[in-house]
């Protein structure tokens, strides 16, 4: 594997420890801005709605630039944004902060997903994808207690200036460990990375991405109020649960890397069918402690761990540049704001195990989603392995 990937394997490190800084901050930054912690989550809102709807428009205007130094000035922006979030005084300059970094985070990730597919053969890019995105795995992991740590001794703002430091070191490494491509996209390139929206199957293809990590999100969102509310665990024990969700999530990104490239469609339907079964079974005995645990392990094990196989198949259906990333990464997004969102309204409705049932049902209508795929498969009698390689533009 090229030591270029992880070291944008770091990159997207930073980019999602910024992300999800505000979730472990909420007291302290809606005591320190003024505003109420229902205020302060507008700003996780702000921060993915600025990444589904930005990212590409982003991408776009850095199309025809090296993607070398088309990372370089996303990070530049990223620090920007942090930097800013670090010294706000209001609100509303907070706000401005989030939207900044969220275009920045989006445009990142197409551009280095891209990379990843054109550092590496075709036969290994899932697995190429997976490292890359141990990142967000990590971020998980280790970012989001690391984020709260440092915010709980030092202070929010102290938070975001380690993730300044992050990014700074992020950029470091990416001009010094990934290689120069030539060029940038010239205009027939470019045309063609836009005619590729022009099929239907490559929308379905998309959906299937934003429901396989809504699924996962309608869960993920509020396991901290289900776990202590209906599970009956304490609020300290709840973080290591989280630490041992984002474990299953790394875990899970290998295995599924691995596969991702030979059986992607059947890792898809395997992950999602096994979620299905996972977010059932959390949603009928979330009040037994250990079925709730083992659950929400399981969701972690095949939820966001999909990402791989999801790339994989994006790639194949259209191309593995910049763009078709973005917009694909903007999907991913999206499944994150229906999740969030809706999740909310149906706890005000049903009660704390109605996200639970959300999820099964965008985890089924993403089997629905693959059924074209497979239905073609079967009539052509062909293997996953077998699926016609992706095609790589240099953007």
């Amino acid at each position: 594997m090229p030591r270029a990937v992880y070291v944008l394997a770091f990159g997207v490190f930073a980019m999602v420890t910024s992300e999800f800084v505000v979730a472990g901050l909420m007291p302290q930054m809606a005591h320190g801005l003024h505003a109420t912690i229902p205020q302060i989550g507008y700003l996780i809102t702000a921060f993915a709605a600025a990444m589904a709807f930005g990212g590409p428009f982003l991408t776009v205007a850095l199309l025809k630039v090296p993607q070398k130094r088309a990372l370089a000035i996303l990070f530049a922006v990223f620090l920007a944004g942090n930097v800013l979030a670090a010294t706000a005084s209001t609100y509303a300059v907070m706000l401005v902060a989030r939207l900044v970094t969220g275009v920045a985070s989006q445009a990142f990730f197409g551009v280095a997903l891209s990379l990843c597919a054109q550092l590496t053969r075709p036969e290994v890019r899932g697995r190429a994808v997976s490292v890359a995105l141990n990142g967000l795995m990590l971020g998980t992991l280790l970012g989001l207690p690391l984020a709260t740590y440092i915010g709980d001794r030092l202070g929010w703002r102290a938070a975001f200036w380690v993730v300044s430091a992050l990014a700074v070191l992020a950029a470091a490494a990416t001009l010094a460990g990934v290689p120069n491509l030539p060029g940038g996209t010239g205009s027939g390139q470019l045309r063609t990375e836009f005619r590729v929206f022009r099929s239907a199957r490559l929308w379905l293809t998309l959906s299937t991405s934003t429901l396989v990590i809504g699924a996962t999100f309608a869960a993920f969102s509020y396991l901290n109020p289900i776990l202590t509310g209906i599970s009956g665990f304490g609020a300290g024990t709840v973080p290591l649960l989280l630490v041992a969700y984002g474990a299953a999530t790394v875990v899970g990104n290998m295995v599924v890397g691995r596969l991702a490239d030979r059986h992607t469609l059947t890792v898809l339907l395997v992950g999602l069918a096994l979620n299905s079964l996972f977010l059932l079974g959390f949603a009928l005995f979330a009040q037994l402690s250990a079925a709730a645990v083992l659950c929400m392990l399981g969701i972690g094990l095949v939820g966001v761990t999909m990402n791989p196989a999801m790339a994989v198949r994006v790639q194949r259906r259209a191309n593995a540049g910049a763009l078709v990333t973005s917009v694909h990464t903007s999907f991913i997004t999206l499944g994150i704001i229906v999740a969030t969102s809706v999740g909310g309204v149906a706890i005000d409705a049903y009660g704390l195990r109605a996200p639970l049932w959300l999820g099964l049902a965008l985890a089924v209508a993403g089997i629905a989603t693959l059924v074209p795929d497979l239905l073609e498969r079967g009539k052509n009698t062909v293997t996953v392995s077998e699926e016609p390689e992706p095609v790589a533009v240099r953007v």
